[in-house]
């Protein structure tokens, strides 16, 4: 890790529990840059025992509970990361939390649709607005543009590049998933042309094809590898790269 991290004073991560998130928390207490105040948020957090065990060791960390899709979860989850982070705000608010529903023509419904939206498209764009007070804090105690000031990562896929459905990922027809990241990419979109005049970054981020429960044991990355990758990228964005989709080597992929 380098770059901007140095300055990243306070970080949220969603989805902590396991594989990407839990690998980001492991990789930021570990890093050469450790922030203050790490809050790794879980929707249960009493069945996240790796993730307790390492809090348990680095009191950086931060575990607070918050299911994606519930406004009132959502809010105190607010309250209480703003009851840690105090007048320092929030630096970094990356959106991890997902889920895959690999249905295909044949199988798609519109509950699975909807299931999938909920949680990978609407619930980012809430938890942003929701946390928006505390970014701005961030945001206007110090210039620059990015992670050490004030930036949204939202965790999407080169699956959602509309463009690509027609390349490398042509032959997963996995219509909720694809179509929710999708979406979510439009939401980094908007989001970043809103609140570039305040100096508050937002992008999406492919991790690449990673082995976690998510991902599958057949995934050719590991979370160390995207992690790490992942942590690099971050440690460079600036103005220039708000509103992309990136990848975990720092690629820019089309929409």
């Amino acid at each position: 890790m380098d770059g901007q991290w140095e300055k990243c004073r306070t970080v949220l991560v969603t989805g902590a529990n396991r594989g990407i998130g839990l690998n980001l928390v492991k990789a930021l207490v570990n890093g050469k840059f450790t922030p203050e105040i790490i809050i790794a948020t879980a929707r249960d957090p009493g069945g996240a025992e790796e993730l307790q065990e390492l809090a348990s060791k680095h009191c950086s960390i931060h575990i607070v509970k918050l299911d994606v899709i519930d406004q009132q979860a959502i809010f105190q989850a607010v309250q209480c990361t703003s009851s840690l982070v105090g007048e320092r705000g929030l630096n970094c608010l990356i959106n991890n939390a997902g889920i895959n529903l690999r249905d295909s023509l044949e199988e798609v419904t519109a509950d699975t649709m909807m299931s999938n939206y909920q949680i990978n498209t609407v619930a980012p764009l809430m938890i942003i607005k929701a946390f928006l007070p505390l970014l701005r804090k961030a945001a206007k105690q110090t210039t620059g543009f990015g992670i050490g000031r004030a930036a949204v990562v939202n965790i999407s896929s080169c699956l959602g590049s509309i463009q690509q459905t027609w390349e490398d990922g042509a032959e997963y027809r996995c219509y909720p998933y694809r179509a929710s990241k999708a979406a979510l990419n439009m939401v980094s979109r908007c989001v970043a042309f809103d609140l570039e005049p305040e100096g508050i970054l937002c992008c999406s981020l492919h991790p690449g094809w990673v082995r976690t429960d998510m991902g599958g044991q057949e995934a050719p990355l590991g979370t160390t590898e995207s992690v790490e990758g992942i942590l690099s990228v971050l440690g460079g964005v600036n103005r220039n790269s708000n509103s992309l989709l990136l990848d975990w080597t720092g690629q820019k992929l089309p929409w």
